[in-house]
């Protein structure tokens, strides 16, 4: 695959240098059985500026230090999101508390002390590295392709995705076992809201990407 788009991309280069036109160099490639998105990623390559010879355009490398922001970024997000949720079920509990159990109190205080203890900590630090990548993209757009920044992209979208689909199950499951409960309908609401909205700014931020 990476030598098929190298000889792609060196075929654009070419066509670009003969004086070609990028939508007629595009058709060619569509009608050669390249997909649009590897025709359009070979021309991206390549500069619109008018030049004799084509000029490519900077490509985004991984560094050390790119991967540990990127790892701290997301790595906070999970512990935000998953404190957030932990924090809104034991108010929940307290609300509603079952009466099949017979000890809460303690256990919910403790439960209640580390989540905030951890969001806290965990959420700041999110927002700082979240900022300050935000900055650095500002600064230089090409890194916007960072390859560990799509995986984690694509991998926290997986997650959440997973995380709604497995509370739509559970909800199902319990409405046809007649087992709704105001407290299990509030964390079903909860679940959904914390996954939902980490699920839709990403895949907003990635088409933005896309748009641009």
């Amino acid at each position: 695959m990476a030598s098929g788009t190298q000889e792609l991309e060196m075929f654009v280069r070419e066509a670009l240098a003969r004086g070609c036109a990028r939508d007629e160099i595009e058709r060619v490639m569509l009608a050669s059985g390249w997909t649009s998105e590897q025709a359009r990623s070979a021309l991206g390559a390549y500069s619109t500026i008018d030049f004799p010879v084509p000029v490519p355009h900077p490509r985004p490398y991984l560094s050390a230090r790119e991967a540990f922001l990127y790892l701290v970024l997301f790595s906070t997000l999970y512990l935000s999101a998953y404190n957030l949720g932990t924090l809104f079920f034991n108010f929940i509990e307290r609300a509603f508390p079952d009466s099949a159990l017979q000890v809460y109190g303690r256990r919910v205080e403790d439960s209640i002390r580390w989540s905030v203890s951890s969001l806290i900590i965990a959420f700041p630090a999110f927002l700082f590295v979240s900022r300050y990548i935000g900055r650095e993209l500002a600064r230089n757009p090409v890194k916007r392709l960072s390859t560990i920044r799509r995986w984690l992209t694509y991998l926290t979208l997986f997650i959440a995705a997973g995380v709604i689909i497995g509370d739509l199950i559970t909800l199902v499951y319990n409405l046809l076992g007649g087992e709704l409960t105001v407290r299990f309908v509030l964390k079903v609401i909860t679940v959904a809201l914390i996954s939902g909205a980490v699920f839709g700014y990403y895949l907003w931020d990635l088409r933005r990407e896309e748009k641009e």
